[in-house]
């Protein structure tokens, strides 16, 4: 599946126009601060009904107006248009021309996987950074996973609400801990093998591109004990401080991964470079797991992705992208953009959020 065309109307500071996209390599070239990253973001905001960069709805509406709306056109035999619209604080989701209920129905549209500099969240940020990461990898090929997920996410909300009041029943907290275990053991057992089988391929992805061998991904649960009677008295153990405290302590809302070199933690020591590469490949391997669990391949979005990487690095990464449908680069106008050119890629200048060929 791909992009055939983007039309946006009052998207952050893009040009209210059509754009064709009908190339499996499309080039945005421009200075920053001209609307490329905003043109990637308003094809991710197609393809999943939100932002990559965290953003509000209501930040991607240009100032001074009330609504915005990006249409995307699709190449593919089984869908053929997309439409997300944000009107007044509320959002509305077409596919076909058929309203959407639900953001989940659109994840196995068109998946995108962007490649962006907050990336490297994901290697030097917070536990809920890498978190995110991985719940999204395996979200993207597994719906079971992610009804899980919300159903955890959830109950945790009503344990934590409850939590909070002076009288917490324990009779009502005994009924929550069981859905909240239920639903957790179900991410953990999924999340371990994930970890296991993700990394092993983005270990000999690392060591190719970098030359750095024995880099893993651990997986390190917060709750101790592997089956619903270990949990639930570990769970009961912890109850008084979680009233104290008012909030859930421990589960899967609280796990961990952690990238390792020889049994010690890799990301705190290694250098500017090592972690932007390492971002970086962390998109690689996620593309490429999808593919490989569904046989499909996705729609790249790499914002600024060679930008910091030295000629040798930028070489092999390029040698290692994994399989897709169609890629959207975004460049500054002094970078080697034209090397990477095929035959057939669609090269724009993006000026005051106006893109022309």
């Amino acid at each position: 599946m791909t992009f055939t065309a983007l039309r946006t109307g009052a998207f952050r500071n893009l040009a209210d126009r059509e754009v064709d996209t009908q190339s499996r390599d499309v080039f945005l070239v421009g200075e920053n601060g001209q609307g490329k990253t905003n043109f990637l973001e308003a094809l991710y905001f197609s393809a999943y009904g939100s932002s990559f960069r965290g953003n509000r709805d209501e930040d991607l509406i240009r100032s001074g107006e009330s609504s915005c709306a990006v249409r995307a056109r699709l190449g593919g035999p089984v869908h053929s248009s997309i439409q997300v619209k944000i009107d007044r604080g509320r959002k509305s989701i077409e596919l076909d021309g058929k309203a959407l209920e639900d953001r989940k129905e659109l994840l196995q549209v068109i998946p995108c996987i962007v490649f962006c500099h907050e990336d490297m969240e994901f290697v030097s940020g917070p536990p809920e950074t890498r978190r995110r990461f991985f719940d999204q990898t395996q979200s993207l090929y597994d719906s079971v996973y992610l009804e899980d997920l919300r159903r955890y996410r959830k109950v945790l909300k009503m344990r934590n609400a409850l939590l909070r009041q002076e009288d917490s029943g324990g009779a009502v907290l005994d009924s929550l801990d069981a859905q909240l275990i239920e639903y957790g053991l179900a991410l953990m057992s999924k999340r371990e093998e994930a970890a296991r089988q993700f990394s092993a391929f983005f270990g000999a992805l690392y060591e190719e591109v970098s030359g750095i061998a024995g880099i893993a991904v651990r997986y390190a649960p917060s709750w101790r004990g592997a089956n619903s009677g270990e949990v639930a008295a570990y769970l009961a153990s912890r109850r008084d401080q979680e009233r104290m405290m008012k909030l859930t302590l421990s589960g899967p809302h609280r796990d961990r991964y952690l990238f390792m070199r020889k049994d010690a933690e890799f990301s705190g020591r290694a250098s500017t470079g090592q972690r932007r590469l390492l971002a970086l490949l962390l998109r690689t391997a996620q593309a490429g797991r999808f593919s490989r669990m569904t046989g499909r391949s996705p729609v790249l979005l790499l914002d600024d992705a060679l930008l910091e990487l030295d000629p040798e690095k930028r070489r092999k990464f390029l040698a290692a992208m994994p399989e897709y449908d169609q890629a959207f680069y975004t460049f500054l106008p002094e970078e080697p953009y034209e090397r990477y050119r095929r035959e057939g890629t669609l090269v724009y200048r993006v000026q005051d959020g106006v893109i022309e060929a």
